[in-house]
C-alpha cells in the first residue's frame, strides 16, 4: 500500500569546497603539483604568477575556516549578486562537484614489462607454430614475480577451448622448459625449489654449486626449516662446506620477476619531502617545500569580462546569459581552488609545527630513542583540528631533516610505562629489541621469552606475546628461522 507523509530530517552535507579541501589535504607534494597543473589547464580563469587582480584580490581575509567556509568579501558579493546557485543549471553545478570529488590519477611511465621481455625472447626462437602458441599462452599465465602457478593440465584445457589446440602435458612441459631457459634465470618456475634449482643449473659446476643443488633436491624441507644438523648427518659434510653451500643459495633470487617490478617501485619510491626541518645551533627552522607549486591568481580578462556582462543586465540575450553563467562558474571555481590551496598550506604548517614541538629532541639529535610517545589526538589538541584532519595530513607526507627523510607516520607511536612509571615510546622498546637481535649469537638466537627477560632487566615490563607482536611489526622472523651455522 502506498502512503504519503511529511518528515523533517536534519542532514549534514559537504559542500564542493569542503570536499576539494579534503582531497587536497591528502595529496603529497608531487601529486599536488600535478593537481595544480591540471587545474591551470582546465580552468582559463586561473593563472599562475605573482600578479594579483585588483578587482578580485585573494587575501588573508578570504582564507577558508577549518570546515572549508570563509568570510564573504565584496568580491564574493559582486559575483553572487548577478546569479545565485539556483540560477545556475544543474549540469554546471554537477561539473563543479564532480571535479571536486574526482581524484586525479597521475600517469607515470615505466620500462618494458616482464611479459613483453619474455615475448621478445620467444620471438628470437625458431619454433613450430603449435609450440609458439603454447609458449605465448604460458607466458601470459606467468605471475609478476616470475612464477607459473597454474596447473599444466588447466593450461592444456584452456588451449583446447580458447585456441582450439589439442596438446598433451608432455608437449606443455617441453615448451615450458624452453621458457625456463629465458632470462631472468628462474623464470617460469612452479615452486621456490624449482626456481632456485633453475638458477643454480646455469652456474659453473663447482663443488659448492654441486653441493647446493644436492641440498635443494634432497633436503629442501630441512634447509627451509634450518634443520642444519640433519643435513650435516645425512650428507656427511663439514659445517664449513654447508656454510659455503648456504651462502651460494642465498645469492639466488627467490622472485626473479621482481627485477621488472623494481623499475615501477623506483619511480614511485622517489620521495619529494613536503616539509624541511633544519637544526641550526640548537634551533629548529621549518619551511614548506613549495618549489613546484606556483603562485595563483584570478585571470584579469575573465574578471573584466564578468564586470562588462553585469554592467549591461538590461540588454542580456539568452546567449549572453549562458556566457555569464559560464564565466561565473569558472571564477568561482578558481576562487575556491586558490582558497583551498592556501588553507591546505596553513593546515600542513600548523600540524608540522605541533609535531616539531612534541618531537623536538629527535629533530635536534636524530636519536630514535628520543622519540616521545605521540598519537593523532596529541597533535589534534595542539592544533585545534579534528583527528581525521591530522590523519589526512600525516598520510603520504614526508619531512626532510638533518638526519634523513622520514614519513610523518614515523613520529607517531603508542606509549608504555617502565617500572619507575616513566612513559616511553614503543619505538624505543623496538630499537632495544633490534639492537639485541642484531648482536645475538646466530648459532643460538634469542627467543621471545629471552628478549622479554632482557627488557624486564632494563626496566621495561613487557609480556612475551607483546615482544612477539613488536618483532613481527619489524619483520623479524622467529628465533628458529634466524639460526645460522
Amino acid at each position: 500500500m502506498l502512503k504519503q507523509q511529511l518528515q523533517q530530517k536534519l542532514q549534514q552535507k559537504l559542500s564542493p569546497q569542503q570536499i576539494q579541501l579534503i582531497r587536497l589535504l591528502e595529496l603529497p607534494a608531487i601529486e599536488l603539483e600535478e593537481r595544480v597543473k591540471h587545474e591551470l589547464e582546465e580552468n582559463p580563469a586561473l593563472e599562475e604568477g605573482n600578479e594579483i587582480s585588483d578587482d578580485i584580490e585573494i587575501g588573508e581575509e578570504n582564507r577558508l575556516d577549518e570546515n572549508g567556509g570563509g568570510e564573504e568579501t565584496e568580491a564574493d558579493i559582486s559575483l553572487g549578486d548577478y546569479l545565485t546557485e539556483d540560477d545556475i543549471p544543474d549540469y554546471k553545478l554537477r561539473e563543479i562537484r564532480e571535479r571536486s570529488q574526482t581524484k586525479e590519477d597521475i600517469p607515470f611511465s615505466i620500462g618494458q614489462s616482464l611479459n613483453e621481455f619474455l615475448l621478445q625472447q620467444l620471438g628470437l626462437r625458431d619454433l613450430p607454430e603449435k609450440q609458439m602458441k603454447i609458449a605465448e599462452y604460458i607466458i601470459g599465465n606467468i605471475d609478476d614475480d616470475g612464477y607459473l602457478r597454474r596447473d599444466l593440465s588447466a593450461i592444456g584445457d584452456d588451449l583446447v577451448f580458447l585456441a582450439g589446440q589439442e596438446v598433451s602435458i608432455k608437449e606443455i612441459k617441453e615448451v615450458l622448459s624452453i621458457i625456463q631457459d629465458f632470462d631472468p634465470a628462474g623464470i617460469g618456475a612452479r615452486s621456490l625449489k624449482e626456481c632456485l634449482l633453475l638458477q643454480l643449473e646455469r652456474r659453473e659446476k663447482t663443488p659448492v654449486v654441486e653441493l647446493a643443488i644436492q641440498i635443494l633436491k634432497s633436503h629442501f624441507e630441512e634447509f627451509s626449516r634450518k634443520h642444519y644438523d640433519k643435513i650435516l648427518r645425512s650428507l656427511n659434510i663439514t659445517e664449513e662446506q654447508l656454510k659455503q653451500a648456504i651462502q651460494e643459495i642465498t645469492t639466488l633470487n627467490p622472485k626473479p620477476g621482481n627485477s621488472w617490478e623494481s623499475s615501477m617501485e623506483t619511480v614511485m619510491s622517489q620521495v619529494t619531502p613536503d616539509f624541511i626541518v633544519e637544526a641550526i645551533n640548537g634551533e629548529l627552522y621549518l619551511s614548506m617545500n613549495n618549489r613546484g607549486i606556483p603562485d595563483l591568481h584570478i585571470n584579469r580578462e575573465y574578471t573584466e569580462m564578468f564586470q562588462n556582462y553585469t554592467a549591461n543586465k538590461a540588454n542580456q540575450t539568452s546567449e549572453m546569459r549562458d556566457a555569464v553563467q559560464f564565466v561565473k562558474q569558472k571564477l568561482d571555481s578558481a576562487q575556491w581552488f586558490i582558497d583551498a590551496i592556501r588553507q591546505r598550506q596553513e593546515t600542513l604548517q600548523r600540524t608540522m609545527e605541533a609535531i616539531i614541538l612534541l618531537q623536538r629532541d629527535f629533530f635536534l639529535t636524530g636519536d630514535e630513542s628520543a622519540l616521545r610517545p605521540m598519537i593523532l589526538k596529541d597533535v589534534a589538541e595542539r592544533t585545534g583540528y579534528d583527528i581525521s584532519t591530522i590523519s589526512r595530513v600525516s598520510n603520504s607526507k614526508y619531512v626532510q631533516t638533518n638526519f634523513g627523510i622520514y614519513s610523518l607516520k614515523y613520529f607517531f607511536s603508542e606509549s608504555m610505562h617502565t617500572e619507575s612509571g616513566e612513559e616511553v615510546s614503543t619505538r624505543e622498546v623496538k630499537k632495544i629489541m633490534k639492537d639485541y637481535i642484531d648482536g645475538e649469537d646466530k648459532r643460538k638466537p634469542l627467543t621471545d621469552e629471552e628478549l622479554a627477560t632482557i627488557l624486564k632487566e632494563k626496566g621495561y615490563v613487557i609480556a612475551r606475546r607483546t615482544v612477539a607482536k613488536y618483532r613481527e611489526q619489524m619483520d623479524i622472523p622467529v628465533a628458529r628461522l634466524r639460526k645460522e651455522i
